[in-house]
């Protein structure tokens, strides 16, 4: 019993997955820090504005708190400049370095289907045309 359990436990896919969620909170936190401290004081020192959670209407005494709506969606959107602009682009960027550093295949179109395929190839991998050298 325990050691079934002691396989799943030590299987590559949940450990990674655990490593995963810990890194993931902890860098929820920096990214909250990073909007809550940096950018959301500085959208304040342009718009004049740092909290909308003020804002409400009241419609037959029901009172809608459309500020706190708004501060979700000005935090939301912080975050995902924040992620996009702080950890996508970067590792876009590496990975694109990674990949220029790779050898080109050198490949040529199939005259059947038009798909690109490697030089050196005899038969077509997407149409299995027989190919002329």
């Amino acid at each position: 019993m325990f050691s079934g359990f002691r396989d799943f436990i030590f299987r590559g896919n949940v450990v990674d997955l655990a490593v995963a969620v810990i890194v993931g909170a902890a860098f929820n936190g920096v990214v909250a820090a990073l909007v809550k401290d940096l950018l959301t004081p500085l959208i304040a020192a342009i718009f004049g504005k740092p909290n909308f959670a003020a804002l409400t209407f009241t419609i037959h005494g029901s009172r809608f708190l459309y500020g706190d709506f708004i501060n979700a969606l000005v935090s939301f959107a912080l975050v995902a400049l924040a992620v996009y602009y702080f950890v996508v682009v970067p590792m876009n960027a590496v990975a694109a370095r990674l990949r220029s550093d790779a050898v080109p295949l050198e490949e040529r179109t199939c005259p059947e289907c038009l798909s690109k395929i490697p030089l050196e190839a005899h038969r077509c991998a997407f149409c299995t045309s027989l190919l002329t050298a």
